[in-house]
């Protein structure tokens, strides 16, 4: 591998660690009422587990209410079944149309736990980042053993790789930040 194709790829697999940050933390509640909290569902329909935006619209219409609209009414009770099972504290109310969903106000209590999931989220991802860094960094070692690169390649190659260490951490320090402030300040 060349320096080029190892800084690709390190960068690449920065990325999607940040994007899988940020999905999960789109799937924190805070006190509003959010589309992302139930967009992860996946309901038991047509004999297969099928994730829930492929099934319905999901909208926040108010601050604390999400309205689901199933594209085939038949599937509500599956539906509200996958809301029920995935444990999440609602309670959806259908009337044969479409599933409302009342979003509780959060209690002090319960947001400190979230934030601690925040971090903990967050801490899972800079681990990621600091691995993908290591397998960058011995793809660079290799390289230089076998010849496809200098000394002095090798050392760029592990400079730029510890650059974008740096820039993909802050983004995720930013993340979680933003976060947290919004589970405490709904």
């Amino acid at each position: 591998m060349n320096a080029e194709e190892i800084l690709f790829d390190v960068e690449e697999r920065m990325e999607k660690a940040v994007d899988v940050l940020k999905a999960n933390l789109a799937g924190i509640r805070t006190g509003r009422a959010n589309p992302g909290l139930v967009d992860s569902l996946r309901v038991e329909v047509y004999g297969s587990q099928t994730p829930l935006k492929q099934l319905a619209s999901v909208g926040a219409p108010e601050p604390t209410q999400i309205v689901i609209r199933p594209f085939d009414p038949g599937t509500i009770k599956d539906i509200e079944k996958a809301i029920l099972a995935a444990d999440l504290g609602f309670n959806p109310q259908s009337d044969g149309r479409l599933i409302r969903i009342n979003i509780p106000a959060l209690s002090t209590d319960v947001r400190r736990k979230m934030v601690a999931r925040i971090k903990e989220l967050g801490e899972e991802a800079k681990v990621s980042i600091r691995n993908i860094r290591r397998d960058g960094n011995k793809e660079c070692d290799n390289a230089e053993k076998s010849k496809e690169l200098s000394e002095d390649e090798r050392d760029t190659t592990k400079k730029e790789i510890q650059d974008f260490t740096k820039k993909f951490e802050t983004a995720v320090t930013e993340a979680t930040a933003a976060r947290e402030k919004e589970v405490m300040d709904d």
